[in-house]
C-alpha cells in the first residue's frame, strides 16, 4: 500500500476544528508541533533588506498525517477548506511519499506499523 506524508503549517486557531473535520473522514492521527516562521504575510525579502530589518517570526504550527495516497485528495479538500480564510497567513501544505512507515516497538512496518 503507498502512503503520503501531508505537512501543514498554518496559523495557531484553527487546529481544534481541523482535527474534528478529519475525524470525519476516519483520519485520527497526527503530530502537532509548534514552531515560528513567516511567509509573504511579512513582505517579501527584498522589501525586508530595503528596509533593514529582519523578517518577524509568527507563532506557527505544523501539523504532519500519513495517509493512505487514496486518501490525499479528500484530506487536502478537507484540510483547505478548514483553514480558508482568504487572507495572507492561511497556510501552505505540502504532500510528499513516505517509502517507508517502522514502529519502534515492535519492528512492524509498512501499513501495521500506521494502525
Amino acid at each position: 500500500m503507498d502512503f503520503k506524508r501531508i505537512e501543514v503549517v498554518t496559523s495557531l486557531y484553527k487546529l481544534s476544528d481541523l482535527q474534528k473535520a478529519l475525524g470525519k473522514l476516519g483520519v485520527t492521527g497526527m503530530t502537532v508541533i509548534q514552531a515560528l516562521g513567516c511567509g509573504v504575510e511579512n513582505g517579501t525579502q527584498e522589501y525586508e533588506l530595503e528596509m533593514k530589518k529582519t523578517p518577524e517570526l509568527l507563532p506557527k504550527q505544523m501539523v504532519m498525517l500519513v495517509v493512505e495516497a487514496s486518501l490525499v485528495d479528500k484530506v487536502v479538500d478537507v484540510i483547505k477548506k478548514e483553514l480558508y480564510t482568504g487572507h495572507i497567513g492561511d497556510g501552505k501544505i505540502f504532500v510528499s511519499t513516505v517509502t517507508n512507515i517502522i514502529r519502534v516497538r515492535t519492528g512492524e512496518e509498512g501499513e501495521a506499523a500506521l494502525n
